[in-house]
């Protein structure tokens, strides 16, 4: 007689860690905690729990957790940590135009504002190949203004999904960011939450959706990075878009 009883099920546990801070932010905190011993020998034992706080932020600000991300057919993630601040039809950027870049004159651009508590690492919305990265220096003006998106300092990114759809996405620097780094390049191969750039000290994201894809996210809604989906093909969208 066949036996009846069913087999194991193989568990495991998770357990809660600090974030590691990304080696980016290493020499920051190694630099604030220079301060912190030297300011406290040199002018007053009083300075030194108020600068230890500092230099706990500073880590905390280059903390890079680890995320897991939605599998399946037709998703969008969110790029950036952070504050949904608009859902608009608006122009595709003119430096993404190009063979390598987006043909639609307009799309959907989500916008996520982060802020200076924010974690400021940002991961591909989609796996695929990046087809174009554009760096171009500019002002730095408060991100969470709509005009930030054509006159800061920002870095565009286009990658190419394994459906061959195209999804381009922009670094913006705000009034405090000083400094965008990037951790791709046009031909590299990544996957769907992988890590592709840094913005430093309070920044935005903008995600121009493909026309066959419906926003997933609503104003004042909380992005996670690599988790959140902020797109799907085929879908109906979740609150409005602006015109």
């Amino acid at each position: 007689m066949a036996s009846t009883e069913k087999p194991p099920v193989v568990t495991s546990t998770v357990k809660w860690r600090f974030p590691a801070v990304h080696p980016e932010g290493l020499k920051f905190v190694g630099i604030s905690a220079g301060i912190t011993l030297l300011l406290t020998w040199l002018v007053s034992h009083v300075l030194f729990w108020p600068l230890v706080g500092v230099t706990i932020w500073v880590a905390a600000f280059f903390r890079d957790p680890v995320r897991t991300t939605p599998t399946g057919e037709g998703l969008i993630v969110a790029p950036a940590d952070g504050l949904i601040t608009m859902i608009a039809r608006v122009p595709v950027p003119r430096e993404m135009d190009g063979p390598n870049g987006i043909a639609d004159p307009t799309r959907v651009r989500v916008s996520i504002f982060m802020s200076v508590f924010d974690v400021h690492i940002n991961r591909s919305p989609v796996a695929g190949t990046i087809r174009q990265v554009v760096y171009i220096s500019g002002k730095f003006v408060n991100a969470d203004l709509d005009k930030a998106s054509d006159e800061n300092e920002r870095q565009l990114f286009v990658v190419e999904g394994l459906d061959g759809e195209r999804v381009g996405f922009t670094q913006i620097a705000g009034l405090v960011a000083r400094r965008i780094l990037g951790f791709v390049k046009p031909g590299d191969m990544v996957a769907a939450g992988q890590r592709v750039g840094l913005i430093r000290f309070g920044s935005r994201v903008d995600v121009y959706l493909p026309d066959d894809y419906a926003p997933q996210v609503t104003l004042g809604q909380r992005s996670i990075a690599g988790e959140t989906v902020i797109g799907r093909r085929g879908g109906a969208p979740i609150g409005g878009i602006s015109q």
